[in-house]
């Protein structure tokens, strides 16, 4: 009889255990933190940011973890320590009197290591030992290990010693971090601590064409699965932030509700509708079309309806865009002032393409913004190339679709053919595309604008005229002619021409009105006389009906008289003879 093997149950010990590190996208890169109770490896070039990760890994440790940390420095004194991390806003001097950090400085001189076989670090064990139990603390920073072994070149010696460092820490159960120097041609100076650490992340700072850009890759992870690419980091005044890459699987959420684009024509042109919420929006243009315009009412859209936008200049400064809008009738001012609107300026030039990455990435997390704009993407092309450049705008634009929120790129376009690309290469990727374009005729140079698409939404195929005011942006009509597209000043002239056709059409038809009304006049008047010779005609008529009517009534009247009276005359006559015989 075959039996069933019961499976293992899954235990709470049995569960991999992992310490959130605080740092904003490492934990999401880790898939949950640093191992717990384990040694941690951070390497990396002098000013990758090693000191600083530690430090950073234990305050947020004490501040929201309320893990309290030690950290023993080799490089750095204590007050050197606080002082360089100030800046950040770590104040270190406080967690250490609310016993939340200990910092112990460690001395170590190079001339007083001996290379013997009774080397051995009990007095560091002590020390730091005692350190840990004095605050009960949970995390633990060495930095850096290279000045602890500095004096030794036996292997042997050298490998045990790691490994006896290593163990003591997982035998205190406490979750470390240690930073070692990166060799020629290994992670580290000894090659060594690299195979002993169960969690080895390498922190690069790289210069390419004069810009500089930190990297972060977790070289290895026992016991857990974790991210394998390259990630850039930020070292700014709030410590460090990790931009992960946004998932490569298409299952995003959409919506259903739309947003108006701020200029009612274009509303019309999408349907009545505007862009989807949480859509990608894409205004290219060549140089002074009015593209950062049309993303600025946008803007002022969002804000009217009391919804936050970000706003990433790369070409003009805030105060320019805010001064420039006022000439279109656009306050932008007020929305700063209500907290509604941000602005986040700086030049391409100030980062790489992956560290400009992680600052959107940061000040979206930071401001929570509906809508977002970026003016213009173009710009970046001068810091990496097209592929790049694409590279790093599909994962802003996963970014902001995972968030529900609605982006509008401004493109630089470099040639006149509609049809093309733009350089960055995004179009395809967008949902919506406002393709702007110069119409030059009757010596006037004019705008155009097309929907060059609009994914989900039914939308006009024909070019309006951008027409910008000083009230506002609007779209009019073209008059199409024989002669080709009709904008500007020829437009107007159409118009004219038509208005003063349409009032001489008007006047005639008013005048062969009138002559109607004449001649319906006449017609009545003339109705009007046979009318009255009818009448006269019939009441003559009816006058020798009523003559020969009274004629018989009379005659009728006068014979029945000269009845009654012969009548009575023989009445009379033989009342005379009956008395005449009575005598």
């Amino acid at each position: 009889m075959a039996t069933t093997r019961k499976k293992p149950e899954r235990t709470q010990s049995s569960v991999f255990s992992k310490t959130r590190s605080g740092i904003s996208g490492l934990d999401e890169i880790t898939l949950g933190g640093l191992p717990s109770g384990r040694p941690t490896l951070i390497c990396g070039e002098p000013g990758s940011g090693k000191t600083l990760f530690s430090i950073e890994f234990l305050v947020k440790g004490a501040l929201d973890y309320d893990e309290p940390g030690v950290f023993m420095a080799f490089e750095e004194k204590a007050d050197e320590l606080r002082t360089n991390v100030a800046s950040l806003g770590f104040d270190l001097e406080k967690l250490e009197k609310d016993k939340k950090i200990r910092i112990d400085y460690v001395h170590i001189d190079r001339s007083e290591i001996e290379e013997t076989g009774e080397y051995d670090l009990e007095g560091l064990f002590i020390r730091l030992g005692h350190a840990i139990d004095s605050i009960g603390a949970k995390r633990v920073a060495l930095d850096t290990i290279e000045n602890l072994f500095s004096g030794l070149s036996n292997e042997g010696i050298l490998r045990a010693e790691i490994r006896r460092l290593f163990q003591f820490l997982k035998s205190k159960g406490v979750t470390a971090i240690i930073t070692g120097e990166r060799g020629e041609k290994s992670l580290t100076r000894q090659g060594l601590e690299e195979y002993v650490s169960d969690c080895v992340i390498l922190l690069d700072h790289r210069v390419v064409n004069q810009i500089s850009t930190r990297i972060l890759r977790i070289i290895k992870y026992r016991g857990s699965v974790h991210g394998t690419n390259e990630y850039p980091f930020l070292i700014d005044d709030e410590g460090i932030s990790v931009l992960p890459v946004t998932s490569l699987e298409l299952n995003k959420e959409v919506s259903l509700e739309s947003i108006a684009s701020g200029i009612p024509a274009l509303d019309k042109m999408l349907g009545f509708r505007g862009f989807y919420k949480g859509s990608s929006i894409l205004v290219s243009g060549t140089a002074g079309t009015g593209k950062t315009s049309v993303a600025a009412t946008f803007a002022d859209a969002a804000c009217k309806r009391k919804e936050r936008c970000l706003f990433f200049a790369f070409e003009e400064s805030p105060k320019q865009i805010i001064r420039n809008m006022n000439s279109i009738g656009l306050n932008m001012q007020r929305h700063v002032d209500k907290g509604y609107l941000e602005f986040y300026a700086s030049r391409p030039t100030l980062y790489g393409l992956e560290m400009h990455l992680v600052a959107i990435h940061k000040a979206i997390k930071k401001f929570k913004p509906d809508v977002v704009v970026l003016d213009p993407i173009t710009n970046l092309i001068s810091i990496g190339s097209v592929s790049e450049v694409k590279t790093m705008l599909v994962r802003l634009i996963d970014f902001l679709q995972a968030e529900q929120i609605t982006v509008m790129f401004t493109a630089l376009a470099l040639n006149n053919t509609i049809t093309e690309q733009t350089d960055e290469g995004v179009s395809s990727l967008v949902d919506a595309w406002l393709m702007i374009r110069d119409i030059d005729s009757n010596g006037e140079r004019n705008r155009g604008l097309y929907i060059m698409k609009s994914r989900g939404m039914k939308h006009s195929n024909q070019i309006r005229e951008f027409v910008i005011t000083d009230r506002g942006l609007d779209l009019v009509d073209v008059f199409l002619t024989e002669d080709g597209v009709l904008t500007g000043s020829a437009r107007k002239a159409r118009m004219l021409l038509e208005q003063t056709g349409e009032v001489i059409h008007a006047q005639a038809i008013s005048r062969k009105d009138r002559e109607l009304a004449r001649k319906r006049k006449v017609l009545e008047s003339k109705i009007d006389s046979l009318r009255s010779e009818y009448e006269s005609a019939e009441e003559e008529l009816n006058k020798v009906y009523v003559e020969e009517a009274l004629k018989k009534q009379v005659m009728g009247e006068t014979l029945s008289k000269m009845t009654d009276l012969r009548r009575a005359d023989i009445s009379e006559d033989k009342k005379i003879t009956v008395k005449k015989s009575k005598k």
